[in-house]
């Protein structure tokens, strides 16, 4: 069964020109996920020759632009392309106002937006499909963020997938990913810029590669850069002397689960 990640947005808060804000599309089998939806989203989905009228569920970490901007564009678009199905957006609390002053200022839509608060201390099981279970779970960030654990059953080869951005690393998080196969995980900062990865509670590659590491993950994807950086070098190679199976994400660009 497939399980592949397309990285849409692999910057920070400030894109580049060859990185967009924060999303990313999971498919698992015939579903597509949402994962962010910063800035742009819709336009990367376009490039990557994807239907967006096939996603059901988008999930947002917190309520950050980088992160969030992209969603009312989407939105409309669906509703002008004809979507008829009800759409499933789970983020943290606050989502909803916003949704309301911008339905107030341009019009509403013809098709149900479900949207679902999340609420959790603790990995917590909000979604299931028949051999998939998707876990939020809290990160270390300055406003409420999730992270997010995709569990895929097959009877040959179960795969799982983490996604963790923004936050800074703490204990808890090894012990609720252990065993996990794939991560996809913040980097914002390369080791020479520690000090100000703590200031703002974000990672450095070196946290994400010690994480990998401490859990048994298979494979390690690195984004959500700062635009500090113009060449990624030294980030992949601070993580690959912790984590070989380490891998810089780049936009537009799909990496099996393994």
């Amino acid at each position: 069964m497939e399980f592949s990640l397309t990285t849409l947005g692999t910057a920070s808060a400030r894109p580049t020109i060859d990185k967009y804000p924060s999303a990313h599309l999971l498919r698992v089998g015939g579903r597509l996920f949402l994962i962010d939806c910063g800035e742009a989203a819709q336009m990367q989905l376009v490039r990557s020759r994807v239907s967006i009228i096939k996603i059901d569920n988008i999930f947002l970490s917190h309520l950050h632009g980088d992160h969030v901007f992209g969603l009312f564009g989407l939105i409309y678009t669906m509703d002008m392309i004809g979507r008829l199905a009800p759409l499933h957006i789970y983020a943290p609390d606050g989502l909803e106002e916003v949704i309301n002053i911008i339905f107030e200022k341009f019009g509403t839509i013809k098709y149900e937006l479900a949207l679902h608060t999340i609420k959790a201390t603790e990995p917590t099981n909000i979604l299931n499909f028949k051999q998939l279970d998707i876990f939020a779970f809290p990160l270390q960030h300055r406003v409420e963020t999730y992270g997010f654990l995709f569990k895929g059953y097959w009877r040959n080869n179960p795969r799982s997938f983490a996604y963790c951005s923004d936050t800074a690393p703490f204990k808890e998080l090894q012990d609720w990913l252990q065993g996990v196969s794939t991560i996809y995980h913040e980097a914002t900062y390369a080791l020479d810029n520690k000090l100000l990865a703590k200031k703002t509670n974000h990672s450095t590659s070196t946290d994400a590669a010690k994480l990998a590491k401490a859990v048994g993950a298979k494979q390690l994807l690195l984004g959500h850069f700062s635009s500090r950086y113009k060449s990624l070098s030294p980030l992949l190679e601070e993580a690959k002397k912790i984590f070989p199976s380490t891998i810089i994400a780049k936009d537009c660009t799909t990496y099996d689960i393994l």
